[in-house]
């Protein structure tokens, strides 16, 4: 009997050590192929900008360090922070802070932000007006109606001087505006509707995704999101697993991101709509 407890507690032993051992290098080290680490990076499908940004990525990470740098399109918004929770892949790079911050709470946590990207300005859009100062008193406004773009597009009119907003909230709604001096009427559509719908209202706040597509530009701009301290949630993150935030080869896709080739490619591929966040002083 004694000899079994001592062989169990042998067991038990060289067991605890095997799975203490399995997750310090789980935690150090990433999947290898061909004797390689490889890295897996989740991106929502990946313009040209966004392919080349990601192509000098990774030749750097294997000039400089030898890691094969590999990414996977996501075709919505739901997918690559599930595939990043569930080790399909190792690092994602397409949202912003606002939305990690959200997913997280409605997901039970579990993933964090390891570097910024770049900010991405959105603008306020009308067909009928040239200038801000021309939107007449008791104009229609549309704005996104999902909770993190709906929101920043109040702070957009609010920064425009159109609206007031109760202070203190990160992430607000309609019911959060505390004064309203030319009676704007905002109406809330989904994201991709509001391109669609400007011809029909005074104005609308339309995120980056669905203004290109929909032909909106310059011409079309009567406000453009100024970069302050009320950006700084829709700055762009690449995003790792909270209990790998500190992976030293994560560490250094950062590093190979956030470099002057990139910012080089930002203004090849987005000109001024594109702005590299890593060092943008926040006032």
């Amino acid at each position: 009997m004694r000899k079994r407890r001592r062989r169990n507690y042998l067991i038990a032993t060289i067991f605890s050590i095997f799975i203490i051992i399995a997750g310090y290098f789980s935690f150090f080290w990433t999947p290898k192929s061909n004797g390689q680490t490889v890295v897996t990076v989740g991106l929502i499908g990946a313009d040209k900008g966004e392919a080349a940004i990601w192509k000098k990525v990774a030749q750097k990470m294997k000039d400089k360090y030898g890691v094969i740098v590999k990414t996977r399109s996501f075709d919505g918004y739901d997918q690559p922070n599930k595939a990043l929770k569930s080790n399909d892949i190792d690092l994602n790079s397409f949202q912003h802070y606002a939305f990690l911050k959200e997913w997280n709470r409605s997901n039970h946590g579990g993933l964090s932000a390891i570097g910024k990207t770049y900010i991405a300005p959105i603008r306020l859009y009308s067909k009928k007006y040239h200038k801000l100062s021309e939107l007449p008193y008791g104009a229609t406004i549309v704005v996104p109606n999902d909770a993190t773009n709906e929101s920043r597009a109040l702070f957009v009119l609010k920064n425009a001087g159109l609206i007031k907003l109760r202070k203190g909230k990160v992430l607000v709604s309609i019911a959060d505006i505390t004064a309203n001096p030319k009676n704007i009427k905002i109406k809330e559509v989904a994201s991709e509707q509001t391109s669609r719908v400007i011809t029909d209202v005074d104005a609308a706040v339309v995120n980056n995704a669905f203004a290109q597509p929909a032909g909106l530009g310059d011409k079309d701009t009567i406000y453009v999101e100024p970069v302050n301290k009320d950006s700084e949630q829709w700055i762009n993150i690449i995003v790792a697993r909270t209990g790998e935030k500190n992976k030293k080869v994560y560490k250094e896709v950062v590093k190979a991101y956030q470099s002057q080739a990139t910012k080089d490619l930002y203004k090849k591929y987005y000109g001024n709509k594109q702005i590299a966040a890593w060092d943008v002083k926040l006032k």
